[in-house]
């Protein structure tokens, strides 16, 4: 089976609304869950480390997210008023991740450069010992950067390990985003000629169109776009969500990645789990089209990939009904050579893209 690498896990933010326990097994959250609003909440758990096992899920990009007071859910407690407290809980969420790999260093691994995403991949490439199992990679990705209160503490986060930044999820300070459209501020354009200082790789996910299109003009850095789908296969969507094909065609030149989300409400216009829609409304073959399209408008296989978003305010409620957990994202690769995609192409969607892009951009 073909490395995984996914580009979005909500996994500290999970950690602290949820209490989940990632070194449990999917089967396990779900039976300490099952009499408890979680499942109603954010459904039934997506990811474990038995499953990163199983499925060869290697790497993820392991977001810090929080949630604008404005956008408040039922549920969710990791919520900001202002940049102070954007920041205060972002660096939480650090804390939590540092605690994970600090307390299960043979289970998770912080990624903060080449040589420590090599030494991960390698242990990957070896079977593992006495069936213990292999490490999961994690980069830091904020999504949506109101916590960066001003470009000058760029180098805080950069010291703290973050990698990657998406300035937008709903509308920020920087940019227009999901359900808030707008283009880049001026403090965005500062942020991202700062960002560019130290090659911070620029996440285009949840920008609106606008932003994007004239980030992937101005920003010097690396880009890519971690989990979001494409508008052209998402006609009479009025969400702003999905990403254009002139954003994806000038990702494509710029030789970014993009991940596509097996999300049912991303894959079928209308499709709402809380208007009572069904899972098997929607086959993985969608996601397979979202895919192909972005190898169409490229003309190879090189800039798609895998991002989950597992467990981001969805469960298993809300995918295909061919997947049961993340484990099973390695279906993707028998339903492209199903498609006519060979195995090489198979294995560059499913991680080695992500894994060419990172050994591009990450400091060695």
């Amino acid at each position: 089976m073909p490395l995984i690498i996914d580009s979005h896990q909500d996994i500290a933010w999970n950690m602290l609304t949820y209490g989940r326990d990632y070194t449990r097994s999917v089967t396990e959250t779900r039976r300490f869950e099952a009499d408890t609003r979680i499942p109603e909440l954010n459904g039934d758990c997506l990811i474990g480390w038995p499953e990163y096992q199983r499925g060869q899920v290697a790497v993820v990009f392991a977001t810090l997210y929080v949630t604008p007071a404005r956008k408040w859910e039922d549920g969710d407690i990791l919520i900001y008023k202002d940049s102070e407290s954007a920041h205060r809980l972002y660096r939480d969420q650090i804390d939590v991740y540092r605690k994970l790999t600090d307390f299960h260093p043979d289970k998770f691994r912080l990624i903060t450069s080449t040589p420590e995403l090599d030494s991960v991949i390698e242990h990957w490439s070896k079977p593992a010992e006495d069936d213990k199992g292999h490490p999961v990679g994690m980069v830091y990705l904020m999504e949506g950067a109101d916590g960066i209160r001003s470009p000058h503490e760029l180098s805080e986060w950069w010291d703290l390990g973050l990698r990657m930044i998406g300035l937008a999820w709903a509308g920020t300070r920087y940019c227009g985003g999901t359900g808030e459209p707008g283009p880049l501020t001026d403090e965005g354009r500062q942020l991202i000629s700062a960002m560019a200082d130290y090659n911070f790789i620029l996440d285009l996910s949840h920008m609106d169109e606008a932003a994007a299109y004239e980030s992937l003009d101005r920003y010097e850095g690396p880009v890519m776009a971690t989990h979001a789908n494409c508008a052209a296969l998402m006609q009479g969507s009025t969400s702003n969500r999905h990403i254009p094909d002139r954003v994806i065609r000038s990702l494509i030149e710029r030789d970014g990645v993009m991940g596509v989300v097996p999300l049912n409400a991303f894959l079928k216009v209308g499709w709402l789990r809380k208007n009572g829609s069904r899972r098997e409304e929607v086959s993985l073959d969608a996601l397979i089209a979202h895919i192909d399209h972005i190898c169409q408008l490229a003309g190879d296989s090189l800039h798609a990939g895998i991002g989950s978003d597992f467990d981001g305010g969805f469960g298993l409620q809300s995918i295909p009904p061919e997947l049961d957990s993340i484990a099973d994202l390695q279906i993707i690769a028998s339903k492209l050579m199903e498609r006519g995609y060979s195995e090489a192409d198979a294995a560059n969607i499913l991680g080695s893209n992500w894994l060419r892009f990172l050994r591009s951009n990450l400091p060695s």
